[in-house]
């Protein structure tokens, strides 16, 4: 109700207080002529009838005086039970020490309103988080009469978002994991593969030089070819498992070299957009990183294209990410291709364990690969170090 408005007998038994906010007229009697004027009878109804929220009222000294349905179903007390008592018996042991309800109900009659998230306790002495409302009600001289307290239970969702926070911490330390075993593998192929295939290459140049022309010369020229070429090949996949810069320069920066490299390599041009959030987790910049670096990897090798385009923008809480090329598509009826193949399978599943989403679609006209990762979960409550 706004100032001088009155509240509900049927909530408090009590004479009829001033609920501020509320939108009540503050004539003794509902006019029925106003449209958006509700009948006790249908008031009484809604709070008797809400079963999501605990609706009930609170006398001066917090006892309670009203109890409905949803009270009874969310503290699990019936109301012959609870009415009388004081409403302190829904708090746990560590917020009785500290005169938490006392608390509570000065800040509401001080300010009018209180609002708190935290552990309450059912009938049965279980816990529950939830999500508290009281509002202090005044009569007409600005005389305290009671508090209104709504209740919701926000248990299931809290322990909803706790799992999304496990899930993210696992998903973190699985990049981690895959970006240190990236590392390591490069540092085993630079320092033993590739110094080994060197030596080799070396050693068959000298063999060259002092074998007789003809066709043993010939033999060993083409030996030494094939040698280097598989050791560019093992530089350039020392380059691609190399994991990126991303804390120094930014997705974006490390994308665009990276682009130009790889487009260089297969006489390809690029277009870049980023419209990235600033405080990208370094977990979703190195997803979206590897994602695109298989899907430009799979259009130079595979799709024949001139161009390709690569745009990031944020969307719903996430980052919306679109590598289109012009090449020749992806083979199937369908226009998706075999999603047996590897690299289609690799970013899939990139996408999905970071709790977001991966497409492909293709035609003659060329390729399109679309995901979308999630930034970091949002927080809907804090849980203290409770056991669910």
């Amino acid at each position: 109700m706004r100032a001088g408005g009155r509240a509900r007998r049927e909530l408090t038994g009590m004479p009829a207080p001033v609920v501020q906010g509320w939108g009540v007229s503050s004539s003794a009697k509902p006019d029925p002529l106003r449209p958006d004027a509700l009948s006790d009878a249908s008031f009484r109804l809604m709070v008797q009838s809400a079963v999501d929220y605990a609706i009930f009222m609170l006398d001066t000294a917090g006892r309670v005086a009203s109890w409905n349905i949803g009270a009874e179903r969310i503290k699990g007390y019936p109301a012959t039970e609870i009415i009388g008592r004081h409403f302190s018996v829904f708090y746990p042991p560590e917020d009785l020490a500290t005169g938490k309800p006392a608390y509570e109900l000065r800040e509401a009659t001080a300010v009018g309103r209180f609002e708190d998230e935290g552990w309450r306790l059912r009938r049965d002495g279980s816990r529950f988080w939830a999500n508290v409302v009281i509002t202090a009600l005044f009569d007409e001289h600005g005389e305290l009469q009671g508090f209104g307290k709504v209740t919701r239970d926000l248990t299931e969702r809290v322990k909803a978002n706790h799992k999304l926070v496990e899930r993210r911490r696992l998903f973190t330390h699985l990049v981690e994991a895959h970006e240190a075993e990236r590392r390591r593998i490069t540092w085993d192929v630079h320092d033993d593969a590739i110094q080994a295939m060197v030596a080799v290459g070396m050693r068959l140049q000298l063999l060259e030089g002092n074998a007789p022309v003809g066709g043993l010369r010939q033999t060993v020229h083409r030996l030494a070819e094939t040698v280097d070429e598989t050791t560019v090949r093992l530089r350039n996949l020392v380059s691609r498992l190399q994991p990126p810069a991303l804390g120094e320069r930014g997705l974006a920066d490390v994308l665009s070299g990276h682009l130009a490299q790889v487009t260089d390599e297969g006489n390809l041009d690029f277009r870049l957009h980023a419209e990235l959030p600033e405080d990208l987790p370094p977990e979703t910049a190195v997803t979206i990183y590897r994602i695109i670096q298989e899907a430009v990897t799979n259009v130079r090798k595979h799709a024949m294209a001139t161009t390709v385009d690569v745009s990031m923008r944020e969307l719903d809480g996430g980052v919306l990410v679109r590598v289109q090329d012009d090449g020749v598509g992806l083979p199937g009826a369908d226009g998706v291709g075999e999603l047996g193949h590897f690299g289609l399978l690799y970013m899939r599943e990139r996408a999905e364990s970071a709790g977001g989403w991966w497409q492909a679609t293709g035609a003659a006209t060329g390729t399109v690969v679309e995901f979308w990762v999630p930034s970091a979960p949002q927080d809907v409550g804090t849980i203290d170090g409770s056991v669910w």
